[in-house]
């Protein structure tokens, strides 16, 4: 019985311990969570429309446009061109 109440005893000093250190240390820790979420780069429209990859709609079946398109080679290159392009 006594045990158990020294166990308790000590641990609500460590949550105790652990809040003050904590309260002590939040008005750095929201700083330097305000300057990282600053750093963050944005997702927005504008960003997404610039991207690498072919926005475009595809028809039912592929063909070799949009087979290229999707490689990011030009329709008339090289078939060593093409396997390397699939490889990456």
């Amino acid at each position: 019985m006594a045990s158990s109440i020294i166990v308790a005893g000590i641990g609500l000093a460590a949550v105790g311990f652990a809040g003050k250190h904590l309260m002590r240390r939040m008005p750095a820790m929201a700083t330097k969570l305000s300057e990282t979420m600053k750093n963050l780069p944005k997702f927005d429209a504008e960003t997404l429309a610039n991207s690498k990859y072919y926005k475009g709609g595809f028809d039912p079946k592929m063909n070799k446009r949009e087979a290229s398109l999707i490689l990011g080679v030009s329709p008339s290159a090289s078939k060593l061109k093409i396997k390397d392009a699939h490889k990456k």
